[in-house]
């Protein structure tokens, strides 16, 4: 991470068992902590967990962008501090998982083992990223919440459960315009690919087989380029894989973590 990345007070919830080795969950662009509650009643059984929303998002601050990568990543290492957590297991999804890999490079130290869920090293082009962010900041992010929950989930899916659908449209449409745009722009300038070959954490990577946002092709590329690290496939699961496939990416999380 840059010596110029400024770190802020993220909202982060503690919970799961106080003795248990920490497991931090990072959310996806346009979500809260809120979108790991599939995984959270199992988790909690093994780990202390720690939930939180990145800078611009839900509860956290929402300082002005546009925001780098590093500086995520920095309120990630600044949230480890104020819980006094000296080495974490890091889970991420989406955007949470360039956050989480940014950081496992910047601080092998302070990370055990980290999931990388539906994510990408580098997500061109970043023109489509900047328009999108000059959309929300036009319109809010109730402009954009139907065209990106219809990548969340197959569309299979999304017609069976009418009600996660108007849930997560939701979810993305209550998102600070500033905190969502300014977060697209970090993902336009991200490209983590050179970084990837320092991360020391053994890593899983999961991809969803239909996932339009980060295809599978993106996840074979970070798990080629992280040198512990092997890559899993869901069927029939797009973007939000642990919200569609709930009970696969609990298991694969906890086999993953539990490891020694």
């Amino acid at each position: 991470m840059s010596e110029n990345s400024t770190e802020v007070t993220v909202h982060a919830v503690d919970s799961g068992r106080r003795d248990g080795p920490v497991v931090v969950l990072s959310n996806s662009l346009g979500s809260t902590h809120r979108m790991w509650d599939p995984q959270l009643a199992a988790l909690e059984e093994r780990f202390r967990v720690i939930r939180y929303d990145t800078r611009g998002h839900g509860s956290s601050p929402i300082p002005g962008g546009p925001y780098r990568i590093d500086d995520l990543a920095g309120d990630l290492l600044a949230l480890l501090d104020r819980f006094e957590v000296a080495r974490a297991h890091l889970v991420g999804l989406s955007l949470g998982g360039m956050t989480v890999m940014r950081l496992a490079a910047a601080a092998p130290a302070r990370v055990h083992r980290i999931a990388l869920l539906c994510t990408a090293a580098q997500l061109p082009p970043a023109a489509a990223w900047r328009q999108r962010a000059a959309t929300v900041r036009a319109d809010g992010a109730a402009a954009v919440a139907e065209s990106v929950v219809a990548r969340w989930f197959t569309p299979g899916y999304l017609r069976a459960h009418p009600e996660t659908r108007r849930r997560y449209e939701d979810m993305v449409a209550s998102t600070p315009a500033e905190g969502y745009a300014a977060c697209c722009e970090a993902i336009a300038d991200l490209d983590l690919r050179n970084m990837l070959p320092d991360i020391e954490a053994p890593a899983l990577a999961i991809a969803g087989a239909d996932d339009p946002a980060t295809p599978v092709d993106k996840l074979a590329e970070v798990a080629d380029l992280i040198p512990k690290a092997e890559l899993r496939v869901l069927d029939r699961a797009a973007h939000l894989a642990n919200a569609e496939q709930p009970a696969q990416v609990t298991d694969a999380l906890i086999n993953h973590l539990e490891k020694s």
